[in-house]
């Protein structure tokens, strides 16, 4: 693929919003049809939690993943398109990067593919962030200060990379980039940028199309999304027949995992929405112009830490005896003074146990805003404790009190609970809470970043 800018306009096609979650094989085969740039596809997200990064595992499967990149890769290498990977495994640290690169040699081998790929790692130490956060260039993202002792505290630590080193990447001319964390939007961005494409229109198209067929209708994660970039205007189109999309749908996006849809902050700089204009182009494509961009007068990139607090261990059941509905808040209160009283030897501060009630407040909890009473309640005893016996031992105890639980009015002598499965303890091993979500100043914004060149398959 030629990467100099020669034509009026530059094709990049999503494959979907994340690696694992499937496409249309036709819609893929339409957007072959053109000339088109890059093939990109997202890899991961926060979305799915703490856990992810941690555990070092990914939350999609194995053999899924394998499916979306043994599809596009060989017409990708067949067609000289780069083929580029964002944020892989899931949460993007090294272990992530590693297990889609076992993946892509496996298929590599199998079809008896030859490439060159560019692997970009964006897991960094912590001595980094302790000089970073020492020099004061270390700024919250709406939580508490960091301290060194959080630092020491996180078992992997990634950096959420911007377009910068994917430029560098593509330097060496490889076939493939498989990169860890990353901003989304980097992975559609990097060539159109280095084509020299204006950057306002860039970084907006690859903002709607990083989610695949979102944008689109019917929206969805699981297919693809393509955009032309011109001059002075963008055009986005789903590339399978049976979607299509308007400007409300596309001007929507904006609102997409952003506290503002005017304003979009990336590492080098900010997406200016104040004056996007979005026109119905044909009947299934969008018109896009007026987006801008600013460039950064302090370049940050974002950190991402999670630290290890117990193990979790939680049991489900439902009631829909309307006495017990009524008065399920005195009932749990009840329960958790039994659970103290029982488990004495167990430190209140070794554990700690919530019960979620879907059909009350299961979802915004002590905000929820409505207060009627549903015919049936689920109830899910929650429990982290310091160690899998601690939450083991509080989980049984709490479910064992919710079933027989005398509460005042009861008739019945029977449990009180149904239980959906059996076992009704379910182990779920460590618990992650993110302790380092912050953005750091960089002098350079691959500074967090290494690159190394691999010949896959000879």
């Amino acid at each position: 693929m030629n990467l100099d800018k020669e034509d009026n306009k530059v094709k990049i096609l999503a494959l979907n919003g994340l690696l694992g979650y499937g496409y249309s094989e036709k819609a893929f085969e339409n957007a072959l049809k053109g000339e088109i740039a890059v093939i990109g596809v997202d890899a991961g997200s926060t979305d799915a939690g703490p856990f992810y990064l941690g555990a070092g595992k990914s939350f999609t499967s194995r053999s899924a993943v394998k499916r979306d990149v043994e599809i596009a890769l060989p017409v990708a290498l067949n067609r000289k398109i780069p083929f580029i990977i964002g944020t892989a495994g899931g949460a993007g640290a090294d272990v992530h990067v590693d297990w889609v690169k076992d993946i892509i040699e496996e298929i590599a081998r199998e079809k008896k593919l030859h490439f060159k790929m560019a692997v970009i790692r964006t897991e960094i130490s912590k001595d980094y962030l302790k000089t970073k956060l020492r020099e004061g260039k270390v700024k919250s993202l709406g939580g508490p200060p960091l301290t060194e002792e959080e630092i020491d505290k996180s078992v992997r630590l990634v950096s959420q990379i911007g377009a910068t080193p994917y430029l560098k990447a593509l330097e060496g001319n490889p076939d493939v980039i498989l990169a860890g964390r990353s901003c989304d939007t980097a992975i559609y961005a990097a060539i159109p940028l280095k084509m020299g494409y204006d950057p306002g229109l860039v970084w907006h198209a690859a903002k709607i199309i990083e989610c695949g067929a979102m944008a689109a209708e019917p929206g969805t994660a699981g297919d693809c999304m393509m955009a032309d970039i011109h001059e002075d205007y963008f055009i986005l189109e789903p590339p399978n027949p049976i979607r299509k999309t308007n400007p409300i749908k596309v001007a929507a996006h904006s609102l997409y995992e952003q506290p503002n849809p005017y304003y979009i902050y990336e590492p080098e700089g900010m997406m200016d929405l104040t004056q996007s204009k979005y026109e119905q182009y044909t009947e299934r494509s969008v018109k896009v112009s007026g987006s801008r961009y600013v460039k950064a007068e302090k370049p940050t990139i974002k950190i991402e830490g999670v630290k290890k607090i117990g193990y979790r261990v939680i049991a489900m059941g439902a009631t829909r005896t309307r006495l017990m509905i009524e008065n399920m808040d005195t009932i749990l209160e009840q329960i958790r003074e039994h659970i103290k009283n029982v488990l004495k030897k167990i430190k209140p501060e070794d554990y700690i146990l919530n019960f979620r009630v879907y059909g009350k407040n299961g979802v915004l909890g002590e905000i929820e805003p409505l207060k009627d009473l549903s015919h049936e309640l689920f109830i899910i005893i929650d429990v982290i404790g310091k160690t899998p016996d601690i939450a083991r031992t509080v989980c049984a105890v709490s479910r064992s009190s919710l079933l027989h639980f005398d509460y005042k009015g009861r008739k019945t002598t029977a449990g009180n609970i149904a239980f959906p499965y059996s076992p009704s303890d379910v182990e779920m091993g460590e618990v992650y809470v993110f302790n380092v979500y912050h953005v750091v100043e960089v002098d350079d914004l691959a500074e967090t970043s290494r690159i190394e060149f691999i010949n896959v398959g000879g």
